[in-house]
This record gives C-alpha cells, sequence and structure tokens, in this order.
C-alpha cells in the first residue's frame, strides 16, 4: 500500500461510527459473553486452537456476533470471506465455494465464509452451502437474529454449532462505554470527555444489552456536549440526547414469542403485576393490540373458564373495545381485562374437556347419534326412526330427564371434570347430581 492510499484507509477509519470503530479486534478486547468465551469455555478453546468448526451466531442486535466472527478471522489462519444474506445470491455462494476449494487444493489454506443474517437465505441458497460445509471446504459462520431452529434448513443446521450471545449485561456496557471514553487512537480519548459514572449507567440502561446503540448514544452525546464546549457527560445531559430504553423486541422473532409466552404464563399464574408489564413490552414495541387482545379471549377461556365466565365477557369487550377506540386509548381496556384475568379464580377444565373429545372422535369408533337424537323435522324422517323416544326435558321436574345422549359405543364417556374453583365448583355440583341420577338409569338396564 502507498503513502496516499495508506492515507485514504486511515481517512475512512476515522470517518466511521465509532461502533465501528471500537470493534474488538482480538479475543482480549472482546467484553462480555463469558458463559461462550470465558477461558476453558468450548469455543474459546477451538479458537485458541485454530481449530474452530461451523457455527451458528444468535442473538439480539448489538450483542456481538459480527464482531467474534472478525475476532475469531483474526484469530485463525484461515482466509476470510464475507457475505451478506440480503445482497448476496447462490453465484456470490459459488464464487467463494469454487475459490475457497482452489484455495485449499493450492495452498493447503481453509476459508472462513462468514455470512451476516444467514436466516434471510432461502432453501435454495442455504442448501447450496451444505456439500462445501459437510468436506470442510469452508467453514461456515452464520450471524442470525432469528431463531435458526425455526430459519436455517435442517440439514446445514445439523451440520453446525449453534452459539447463543445473550444482550450484555449493565456492567460490561459501562466497561465498553468507557473504553471508548478513553481509547485515544479509535476511541474518544483525544476529546478530553469526562464520562460522570451515572450518565454511562443511564446510557447502558437505555441500549438495554445492544452495545452499538450504547456506542451511538455516547458518540450523539459527546458530539453535542463538544458543540456547547462541555467537558463533563452527566446524567441530564445524555436525557436530552436520548430519554427511552431500546426496546428488544422483534414482532416476527423470538423475543415476539417469548414475550407473549411470559404474558400468557403471568395471567395463568395469577400475578397482575408482571401480566401488566408483559402487556407494556408488548405495546411499547408497537405489537398489534388486536393480536394481544385475541391472546386475551383464549386465556379468558382457556385458563380461567367456568371458574369465573364474566373473564371471557370483559375480554371480548376488551377486544371490541380496541377495535373501537384504539391507540393508545386501547391500553386502558386491555389493562383492565389483564388485571381481571389474572386475578380470577382458574379452571382449564373447558380446554381439557373438548381436547378429550376431539382425541375420542379423532382416533375410536365412537358409533353414530341415537336415534332418538336424530333430526326429525323433515318430511320421512320418522319413517327411518329418527326422533323415536325423544323426552323432551322441561316437559320434567327440574328440566331434567334420564334418556342417553353419547352414542352407543362411548355411551359412559367423561370428558368434563369441573374443577373446586370459583363458579365452576356450582356447575360441579349441579352437574355431579345429573350424573348420579343418569347412573342409577343405567345400572337400572334403561340408558334412556
Amino acid at each position: 500500500m502507498d503513502l496516499f492510499s495508506y492515507e485514504l484507509e486511515q481517512d475512512r477509519k476515522a470517518s466511521q461510527p465509532l461502533a465501528a470503530r471500537m470493534r474488538p479486534e482480538s479475543l482480549e478486547e472482546f467484553i462480555g459473553q463469558e458463559t461462550i468465551l470465558g477461558k476453558g469455555t468450548f469455543l474459546r478453546r477451538m479458537i485458541e486452537a485454530d481449530h474452530i468448526p461451523s457455527i451458528i451466531l444468535f442473538g439480539p442486535p448489538g450483542t456481538g456476533k459480527t464482531t467474534l466472527a472478525t475476532v475469531i478471522s483474526n484469530t485463525t489462519g484461515c482466509h476470510y470471506e464475507q457475505l451478506n444474506a440480503v445482497a448476496a445470491g447462490v453465484a456470490d455462494i459459488r464464487r467463494v465455494t469454487e475459490d475457497a476449494k482452489e484455495r485449499l487444493l493450492m495452498q493447503r489454506q481453509r476459508t472462513l465464509l462468514f455470512i451476516d443474517e444467514i436466516h434471510r437465505f432461502h432453501k435454495g441458497q442455504q442448501d447450496a452451502l451444505l456439500p462445501y460445509v459437510e468436506d470442510g471446504t469452508i467453514i461456515l459462520i452464520g450471524a442470525t437474529t432469528e431463531n435458526p431452529y425455526f430459519e436455517v434448513n435442517s440439514p446445514l443446521l445439523s451440520r453446525m454449532r449453534v452459539i447463543r450471545l445473550q444482550p450484555l449485561d449493565k456492567q460490561d456496557m459501562i466497561r465498553i462505554l468507557k473504553q471508548a471514553l478513553q481509547n485515544n487512537n479509535r476511541g474518544l480519548g483525544q476529546k478530553g470527555i469526562k464520562g460522570d459514572d451515572m450518565a454511562l449507567e443511564m446510557i447502558a440502561i437505555l441500549a438495554n444489552g445492544d452495545a452499538r446503540t450504547a456506542l451511538n448514544i455516547l458518540e450523539q452525546s459527546v458530539d453535542m456536549l463538544e458543540a456547547e464546549e462541555g467537558k463533563k457527560l452527566t446524567v441530564d445531559f445524555v436525557r436530552s440526547v436520548s430519554d427511552e430504553i431500546t426496546p428488544l423486541y422483534d414482532k416476527s422473532g423470538d423475543q415476539h414469542y417469548d414475550v407473549i409466552s411470559a404474558f400468557i404464563k403471568s395471567m395463568r399464574g395469577s400475578d397482575p403485576d408482571a401480566a401488566l408489564h408483559y402487556l407494556a413490552r408488548l405495546l411499547a414495541a408497537g405489537e398489534d393490540v388486536k393480536f394481544i387482545a385475541r391472546r386475551l379471549v383464549i386465556c379468558a377461556a382457556e385458563d380461567v373458564g367456568n371458574a369465573d365466565p364474566q373473564a371471557l365477557n370483559l375480554a371480548m369487550s376488551a377486544a371490541q373495545s380496541v377495535q373501537f377506540v384504539g391507540m393508545p386509548e386501547a391500553r386502558i381496556p386491555l389493562a383492565q381485562a389483564v388485571i381481571y384475568i389474572a386475578c380470577a379464580p382458574k379452571s382449564n377444565a373447558a380446554y381439557v374437556a373438548i381436547d378429550r373429545a376431539l382425541r375420542d372422535v379423532k382416533t375410536k369408533d365412537c358409533g353414530q347419534v341415537p336415534f332418538h337424537l336424530r333430526d326429525a323435522h323433515y318430511k320421512g324422517a320418522r319413517q327411518f326412526g329418527h326422533g323415536e323416544g325423544y323426552q323432551y326435558p322441561h316437559d320434567y321436574e327440574d328440566s331434567f330427564v334420564r334418556q342417553q345422549y353419547l352414542p352407543d359405543n362411548i355411551f359412559d364417556a367423561v370428558y368434563y371434570e369441573p374443577t373446586d374453583n370459583g363458579q365452576e365448583a356450582l356447575l360441579g355440583k349441579r352437574l355431579q347430581a345429573i350424573r348420579q341420577k343418569m347412573n342409577k338409569a343405567k345400572k337400572k338396564g334403561n340408558p334412556q
């Protein structure tokens, strides 16, 4: 490289965002992810031994997936190639793999191929990688924010090891921020800005585990501070730059399913505070309120059921209110329904009962509808025996008459077993009395 080219390269690096300039170049510089990169861990041993296998780095944005791939490339003796799944196609894969094959044959050097956002490759593109991963022509490192068990083809996934990266904790974030403030070559050290510990903690909280976001907030804060000729970074100044936490949420990804799961389980577990917390996460991330309302209706029927039938009414009212008023006011009926469902007595007896009945219908010869229950309204039905012997319950005391309703093959099946919770206990007592009367009739040999 000549002097002119060197100066251009230095200018290019100097103009990069702080997050790009401060990207670690070695394992020693890498901060966080101790569970996968700490001393003695599998991945660290493989990197240090230059025996890295094909891996998928899975985690939220800003947790170090691309950085880790770069560190691995700097540490190993492999040739490094990088593709972005958004822009690359099968032709790019073929070019890289053909070059890798020739490099392995002629120079005895393996190729490390890093593919960012590998989940965006369709099946054909992923299949094109498979033989080269399998025969060792390339060492594949894929990075994804999406769950690879959903987004990566099983044949390719089975030949790779999934490494999960977690959001960085607050202390690691503060270390990264201090390093950026003090580094004279790649960071902000030459600016002479002092960072108040509380201000750095505030940035770490706002970034919510995303190092890239934290460094961006720091850089913007320092730029504004310089414009005002200040030298002290305070909490108030950070708040003037960014006052809302970056939501760790993707409406189509893992966070979506994890938060919804926690939301439902908190209502089922009768914890209104936790349920409201997860509702707030969903709303803050811009989740479709109609989707939230549908989950409330399902939870009211599945988990509260007849222990408190009013829960389903309230959930349906909330669902209608959401469509009528929209956001931000829709948060209020949603919160009302969430609190009621969480605090209501619980019963999944209806949910269990219908699944038992469906299982019988799908797996057993249940027999025909009894003749006395069949439709007898059309002309000629009586000739087939339809309706013959049917007894109209309202003609009897308590609107109850002993007659068989289930088909002969499963006449004694029991699906619904009420709990003793809430109003379902009253249903249970009435049903127990009805079943006892029905059983007496069966013992007398007169199921009808």
